[in-house]
């Protein structure tokens, strides 16, 4: 077996915000524990991300019963000049099953 083989990658496509968002657009009922372990993540920190997300308008959180559901915002845009004018709606149907994603109207 080659070293390449062997080595783990230092560097991946998707930030953490932009897995923790695609878990959510899947599952608007989703717990924060069941995001965490499909990400790889703490609890902790997708808590904190969801709180990135919802400050900077990208998704709502609203109770219901003893838990949160969220809403993936309509039109939300990418952040990065490179991305302006593309809605993050396109990148969450690329990578997510039809059936899974929620309607952004």
């Amino acid at each position: 077996m080659d070293k390449s083989s062997e080595r783990r990658p230092t560097w991946t496509f998707l930030t953490n915000h932009a897995r923790v968002f695609l878990a959510i657009s899947r599952d608007s009922g989703v717990r924060l524990r069941d995001v965490a372990l499909a990400c790889g993540l703490t609890e902790r920190t997708v808590q904190a991300i969801v709180a990135d997300l919802e400050a900077d308008g990208y998704l709502t959180r609203s109770r219901d019963g003893r838990r949160n559901r969220y809403e993936i915002a309509q039109g939300a845009m990418f952040r990065h000049p490179a991305e302006a004018g593309h809605q993050v709606a396109g990148l969450l149907q690329l990578l997510a099953d039809d059936d899974s994603v929620q309607q952004t109207r």
